[in-house]
């Protein structure tokens, strides 16, 4: 959460740069944060906005072209048609997950950074927001830095995992390379064995 607050440049790093494309975010910020979006269920849409209200404020933030028609794709695309005309803050967490993944992707973002993109979400919308991360990464060739203590989940969406305890990179790899060196049978043993070795 807070390296993901350094890349928004929403906070200042005590030591060293954020760089994106090898541009530093401090000096660069308005360019670089229109090819970029989040996703984070600590962060909520405003409550009293519709969600059509919601996905038109934060098209018109990014001037997303021909917003009408992006706002209907993202409609049919995350099965929003039964709350479009809803208001937000009486969404069930699990519409509320989808409305801020639409939010998200509005701008098509280059860089999208995700904050524990499914916690408290059921097993079934949990599975559906995972698929269209994947559909999404795919079809866009976009890069995307998912933090996450859902092992499961970094393991299926992951090409590469920082595994870090107390803000300090305790070791990096791919998901299957890290299941390997450390002779377990998945992430979630993997990250269990590395934080006890910590402790």
């Amino acid at each position: 959460t807070t390296t993901i607050g350094m890349i928004l440049g929403l906070l200042k790093p005590t030591r060293g740069l954020v760089l994106i494309n090898r541009m530093d975010i401090e000096k660069n910020k308005i360019s670089l944060l229109h090819k970029m979006n989040f996703i984070s269920p600590y962060i909520e849409l405003p409550k009293k906005l519709t969600v059509e209200q919601n996905l038109e404020v934060y098209g018109r933030l990014y001037d997303v072209k021909n917003l009408k028609s992006k706002i209907q794709e993202l409609t049919e695309k995350l099965r929003l048609n039964e709350i479009i005309n809803k208001i937000t803050g009486e969404l069930s967490s699990g519409q509320k997950n989808r409305v801020s993944l639409a939010k998200s992707i509005i701008n098509d973002p280059k860089i999208l950074l995700l904050d524990e993109p499914t916690a408290s979400l059921d097993p079934e919308t949990g599975d559906f927001v995972r698929s269209f991360l994947e559909d999404y990464q795919r079809e866009k060739s976009a890069s995307i830095l998912l933090a996450s203590h859902n092992m499961g989940e970094v393991e299926r969406l992951c090409s590469s995992v920082l595994m870090m305890n107390d803000g300090i990179i305790i070791d990096k790899d791919s998901p299957k390379k890290l299941i390997k060196r450390h002779g377990r049978k998945n992430m979630e043993e993997v990250f269990l064995k590395l934080t006890r070795e910590r402790t």
